[in-house]
């Protein structure tokens, strides 16, 4: 199983990668070429995604992904596919010093023990950060003896402490990663990652403002169809993950079903003239800015350090009203950001002139593309 979550210099990496997001309603998919010291966007695509009920089946995923195949043609065959927030397990754990393969050996025998959670029929993945790792405790000096003749007793030697290590695990079910890797191959890719489409932004905020990812507190907050997720990163270290079960969705059909409109129509509103039905919109907000906030702030009080700024993706971040409405529950500095910041636009004229606009709906595809290129 393939779930890579930062880059790997043991593996080979790739001149060209699909990143392909399913989302639940809008699938999001990219085309990235490494070119020189830098990577380009060669182009992208959002196709409705086919409506299912919990998983979507590999049948119907293998047709859907040959439609996006008539889309981009033959420029490349290897893809990178997202599985969605509310499939896989993203979490920090400590295990003793061991083989990656052993580690995945030791969370699919004992994941109760590990992960708190019985995961039975599952796959694993890890991400072994060396800085995270704890030293090796220091050996207290020995003494020199006073005299030749004056040996004295060798004290009894503790018990050796076994050295641990912090890391990111990722697990999902088995069936689906199977399900998921035949429907790309018969729709005649090459499956070359499968990705947690929880750390996609997380990934794609790393290449596109490095030192923001590097240096600070951020949290990164992915507003999706119908769970929104939020990632607080701390210097370059992913410390808090978790997923809303509140998305663009119920702003919409809340918007809609209020005013008695069609939900294109709701939509097209909630982008670009929320300002005119504030009252409306405002309460079905709040209850996702609460449920952000309190990730803030279980993390502030456990860290004792500051989320400095909240940065926004997804369909509902190209509404400057809904940013406006999060930074005022959350009581934090809210803005959209732009995943192709750091790539070189190689596209057409008609995506050019739309890139800006579609962009904070690309993170999750990007990041996933990113750890492979």
């Amino acid at each position: 199983m393939a779930l890579p979550f930062f880059t790997s210099k043991a593996r080979k990496k790739r001149d060209h990668m699909l990143g392909v997001d399913l989302g639940s309603r809008i699938t999001k998919v990219v085309h990235l070429q490494r070119r020189g010291n830098g990577i380009a966007l060669c182009g992208y695509a959002l196709l409705d995604t086919p409506i299912f009920e919990k998983v979507i089946s590999a049948d119907m995923l293998t047709e859907h992904l040959k439609t996006l195949g008539q889309t981009f043609g033959a420029k490349t065959k290897l893809m990178a596919l997202t599985v969605g927030v509310n499939d896989a397990v993203v979490r920090h754990v400590e295990m003793p010093l061991m083989p990656s393969d052993d580690i995945r050996l030791v969370l699919k025998n004992n994941s109760r023990v590990y992960l708190q959670q019985d995961l039975t029929g599952y796959v694993f993945d890890c991400y072994v950060d060396p800085l995270r790792q704890q030293p090796k405790p220091a050996q207290p000096a020995q003494p020199a003896p006073s005299a030749p003749s004056a040996q004295p007793a060798s004290p009894a030697k503790s018990p050796a402490t076994p050295q641990k290590q912090k890391i990111l695990v990722a697990g999902a079910k088995k069936l689906l990663v199977d399900d998921f890797s035949a429907a790309i191959k018969d729709a005649g890719f090459i499956p070359d990652h499968i990705v947690p489409g929880i750390l996609g932004p997380a990934n794609a905020f790393e290449h596109a403002m490095p030192e923001v990812f590097s240096r600070q507190v951020v949290a990164l907050v992915d507003i999706g169809f119908k769970s929104s997720s939020v990632c607080i990163l701390q210097e370059g270290d992913l410390v808090l993950n978790r997923v809303v079960s509140i998305g663009g969705d119920r702003l919409t059909t809340g918007l809609a079903e209020a005013m008695d409109i069609s939900y294109p129509e709701a939509e097209s509103i909630k982008i670009g003239i929320a300002n005119e039905v504030e009252a409306v919109l405002e309460p079905l907000i709040t209850p996702l800015g609460r449920e952000l906030r309190a990730s803030i702030d279980f993390f502030e009080h456990q860290q004792d350090r500051t989320v400095s700024q909240v940065y926004l993706c997804g369909g509902s971040a190209r509404s400057d009203f809904v940013i406006r409405m999060l930074r005022q529950e959350l009581v934090a500095e809210c803005q959209a950001w732009n995943p192709t910041a750091s790539l070189e636009l190689a596209l057409s004229p008609e995506q050019a002139a739309e890139i800006e606009f579609v962009a904070p709906q690309l993170a999750v595809a990007i990041g996933a593309a990113l750890t492979a290129i």
